[in-house]
């Protein structure tokens, strides 16, 4: 989720006790508000100040891991761990 997040979807403006949906089979997440209340948090929100420049695990997820739409794993794993994806 947070990849999806940082790059400013709806995720990006889930509170605590939101009901977030998860379709494996349609390969969707998201969450369960209505346009006007997405609309009033759109209005509301703030980018987040940017990640600061780094290395160690914060810099290599920062840089390389998926939205969750595709696996929300670190890029340059896909296809080595036994099996090609099916998407």
């Amino acid at each position: 989720v947070a990849p999806e997040s940082a790059a400013v979807g709806n995720l990006a403006r889930v509170r605590d006790g939101d009901s977030i949906e998860l379709d494996v089979a349609n390969r969707r997440l998201g969450v369960e508000l209505d346009d006007a209340e997405l609309a009033v948090r759109r209005a509301a929100w703030t980018p987040p100040r940017p990640a600061q420049p780094g290395g160690g695990y914060a810099g290599l997820y920062r840089e390389h891991v998926l939205q969750a739409d595709r696996g929300a794993d670190f890029d340059f794993l896909v296809g080595c761990r036994g099996s090609e994806p099916t998407r």
